[in-house]
């Protein structure tokens, strides 16, 4: 191998190792940050991982009971009505981290009405730490599989695969509209249970196109908040995670039971 060849193997071979890890540190939200680049990252709005990275931050101060943290409390009732929901929903989970601020509280609130499901589902969680139960419906929600519809009518270039496990945002399916191509993703973390479409199949706007279940750590925060909150008419929606079914976890199952216990307790003894 000529030295040149070798030069270029090598530098090659540094990049290949160099740019996941370059990724990595870029996208991880463990990495310690300074006051000023937190300040800095939350008004970085050309950059929303920035932002979700100094909340991240700010929530974990918050549950070392850090003072400081106060100074960015305004920022963060300014990001509840961020353009970019996975801002949002990271603001709604912190939002919860401090329930002495009554402009949390407030704030918290009117997120109950944001239109994604996960931010809603968020603020109502965070509710529950300040004795609130004005989410409860919210929180039911979170048990509920998703209906993927189809926003527009089209033809199905491809689906994904019953089983898959999905992020939230994942891509579901792809649609030819007209000269274009639409992307249907899912709106929560979870499992493709069904699919009722097939490649180079049509689609009106408003078919069904997937069912997603909930992943199990949103399944696991829902029940464990209506442990403290929930009611009998809750009851429905939490047995089918009673079973003893391969999709249902050991703890989800544990806390599915304690929460209707703790539910009848309350009823029967109000």
């Amino acid at each position: 191998m000529s030295a040149r060849n070798r030069l270029l193997f090598f530098v090659t071979a540094w990049l290949i190792v160099l740019m996941p890890f370059l990724f990595w540190w870029n996208t991880w939200f463990g990495r310690q940050l300074p006051d000023t680049r937190i300040t800095e990252y939350l008004k970085d709005d050309k950059h929303p991982r920035h932002i979700q990275h100094a909340l991240v931050q700010i929530g974990e101060r918050m549950g070392r009971h850090d003072a400081v943290v106060t100074r960015w409390y305004p920022e963060l009732i300014r990001l509840a009505a961020h353009p970019v929901e996975e801002v949002r929903n990271t603001d709604a989970w912190v939002m919860g981290q401090d329930t002495s601020s009554a402009g949390f509280h407030e704030t918290l609130l009117r997120m109950l009405q944001d239109s994604s499901e996960m931010v809603r589902g968020n603020a109502a969680l965070s509710l529950v730490r300040f004795g609130d139960a004005a989410g409860r419906p919210q929180i039911v929600a979170l048990l509920q599989p998703a209906r993927i519809l189809a926003s527009a009518p089209g033809r199905v270039l491809d689906t994904d695969k019953v089983g898959t496990v999905i992020h939230q945002g994942g891509l579901i399916a792809k649609l030819e509209v007209g000269p274009a191509t639409a992307e249907i993703r899912s709106p929560i973390s979870g499992r493709i249970r069904t699919l009722s479409v097939a490649a180079g199949a049509a689609v009106t706007a408003g078919t069904e196109v997937a069912i997603v279940d909930p992943s199990d750590d949103q399944v696991w925060e829902a029940l464990r908040a209506l442990y403290l909150i929930g009611q009998p008419d809750d009851l429905p929606a939490i047995r089918p995670y009673e079973r003893e079914l391969p999709e249902v976890s050991s703890r989800v199952r544990q806390q599915a039971l304690l929460t209707e216990k703790a539910i009848r307790d309350r009823s029967a003894h109000p």
